[in-house]
């Protein structure tokens, strides 16, 4: 049986959470959209409707990661296990 997680983020919400982060990384680094396109190889477009829109494609945030000295943020997405009860964790434990 599933519980459904109240908590849980949906794309949508997840995509403006990245998007923002993203916004926010960028200034830190004191470049313009148009700068930082130029760097990542990505339209000025593309990275536009990321940060207004929250839809880019998944090689094109790849690109603005690198650009942004954060492409070690991609290499622990889905590497979290996921526990169905408490006795695996205990088995991996013993283990």
């Amino acid at each position: 049986m599933k519980i459904f997680n109240l908590e849980q983020q949906t794309p949508s919400e997840i995509a403006q959470e990245l998007a923002l982060n993203l916004r926010k990384r960028r200034k830190e680094h004191k470049f313009s959209q148009q700068e930082l396109a130029k760097r990542s190889g990505v339209s000025l477009g593309s990275l536009k409707r990321f940060e207004n829109q929250h839809e880019i494609s998944l090689t094109s945030l790849i690109k603005i990661a690198i650009a942004l000295d954060c492409e070690d943020d991609f290499a622990t997405l889905f590497t979290r296990k996921h526990y169905r009860s408490i006795q695996e964790v205990i088995d991996e434990q013993n283990h």
